[in-house]
């Protein structure tokens, strides 16, 4: 068995590093380039889109309003990886690959735009309920028995992955993170968080889009106002650390205390690929979102899925990089990562009240991501199999959050990865493919 993983940790590293990282952040340049810089053009076009009609348009069958469809992807998007991915990512490569993150997520905003826009025009009505993602464009992309195949694997892999192996690890760590803060026994946590998930599931697209509506907004301003508070308490750094980041960007070795043998080109790599982890642009999985709002333009959803990209990674990542920086916290010889670090940073502040924030954080942070992952898994389970497939999918979703509360799920986290990365290949083909349909609807919508 070790020597599978062996070869499985191979597979995942060469498929990640330098594979998809060059496909990744070259599809982002391309939109970039290929939409005419739309992450700067569209930007408050976006900004007007979400909140029009944010708080008064329920979902239904026929969808949700653009601030849900966003609120949902961002659920999903803001993850436990906000605490703990920047949080490696500058303990192995200092400050400066904070700079990379915002990079990656610039070009993502891109990509995402491409996703979104593509995913409302191919969206279709399935047993009466609006449905869309990357299995329908992708069989658009790729006409024939070859397009179907592909479309087939990509849900597949949804399924798997969202569904089933992320259950697991979500709620093993908000399990791992009420038992190190409260004491809580994981067989607990993990029979409350499987009922709540069940209760949620249940209620269908209106349920999820209600929850996500008012949990992610809550737990955004939640950690805000926490990272706020860490932040005002060490003002007097805040100004050193953004230095910090800048010159730990390009000349690393030039910072007082920075991380022993860390060279420029290793914290742009470690930059980017965080960055490209956490936003997830060109995945394909947050498109199943963004398919489902009710829109008069696709383009416009383009607009908003980009804010997804912006909120994940230039609010939430950069607090947590802050936080981390202003509090003095990181160490030469990196024996703090993680959330750990994270913590470490939160308790300078907050004293003993640090581990129960961190693991209020992870829970409204993990249990989004159940949300919105289920949301994508079930749209890519009723393509499988239909209506019927939906009950029984619930079940093992829930099911999967329960075992994964008590088991150690660490390889989880690495196939979760590998699939992920996998699901990336058709969707980055499909996308590119359509980028001129992308690019004529976007003049389209322009020239109104």
């Amino acid at each position: 068995m070790d020597l599978f993983w062996q070869q499985f940790d191979k597979i995942s590293a060469f498929l990640w590093d330098p594979f998809l990282l060059l496909a990744l952040g070259g599809a982002g340049v391309f939109c970039t380039l290929r939409f005419n810089f739309v992450q700067l053009r569209g930007f408050f076009p976006a900004c007007r889109q979400v909140f029009h009609g944010a708080f008064s348009q329920k979902a239904s069958q026929d969808g949700m309003s653009s601030f849900s469809a966003l609120m949902t992807a961002v659920a999903a998007q803001v993850g436990t990886g906000n605490l703990a991915g920047a949080a490696a990512a500058i303990a192995v490569g200092g400050p400066g690959a904070v700079f990379w993150m915002w990079v990656s997520a610039f070009f993502g905003m891109a990509t995402a735009f491409g996703e979104a826009v593509l995913a409302q025009k191919f969206r279709r009505k399935v047993d009466g309920t609006v449905t869309g993602g990357p299995v329908y464009y992708i069989k658009a992309a790729f006409p024939g028995l070859g397009g179907r195949l592909l479309a087939v694997i990509f849900a597949f892999l949804v399924v798997f992955s969202m569904g089933f192996v992320g259950a697991m690890v979500q709620s093993n760590a908000i399990g791992e993170s009420f038992q190190a803060a409260f004491g809580m026994p994981p067989l607990y946590t993990g029979i409350a968080v499987a009922l709540l998930c069940f209760v949620s599931f249940s209620g269908g697209i209106r349920r999820l889009a209600a929850l996500t509506g008012r949990l992610v907004p809550v737990m955004a301003l939640f950690y805000m106002l926490g990272s706020a508070f860490v932040l005002f308490r060490f003002r007097e750094n805040l100004l050193p650390a953004l230095s910090s980041i800048f010159v730990g960007a390009f000349a690393p070795q030039a910072l007082a205390g920075g991380i022993v043998g860390v060279t420029a080109k290793k914290v742009m790599r470690l930059g980017l690929a965080r960055g490209l982890f956490s936003h997830e642009a060109g995945v394909g999985s947050t498109p199943h979102a963004h398919a489902v709002a009710r829109v008069e333009h696709p383009v416009q959803q383009g607009y908003v899925a980009m804010l997804g990209v912006f909120i994940d990674t230039f609010v939430i990542l950069t607090l947590t990089a802050l936080v981390i920086l202003v509090t003095g916290v990181l160490t030469p010889d990196a024996s703090l990562t993680g959330a750990a670090l994270t913590q470490a940073g939160f308790s300078a502040v907050l004293g003993k009240w640090g581990g129960p924030f961190i693991a209020l954080c992870i829970f409204f942070f993990a249990f989004s991501s159940l949300l919105g992952w289920y949301f994508f898994g079930a749209a890519n389970a009723r393509y499988l199999f239909g209506k019927l497939g939906i009950a029984p999918y619930r079940l093992g979703v829930c099911l999967c959050v329960f075992l994964g509360a008590l088991m150690d799920v660490g390889k989880m986290w690495e196939l979760a990865d590998l699939c992920c990365g996998l699901m990336a290949l058709p969707n980055l083909a499909a996308l590119l493919a359509l980028s001129g349909l992308s690019a004529s609807l976007l003049r389209e919508y322009r020239r109104r």
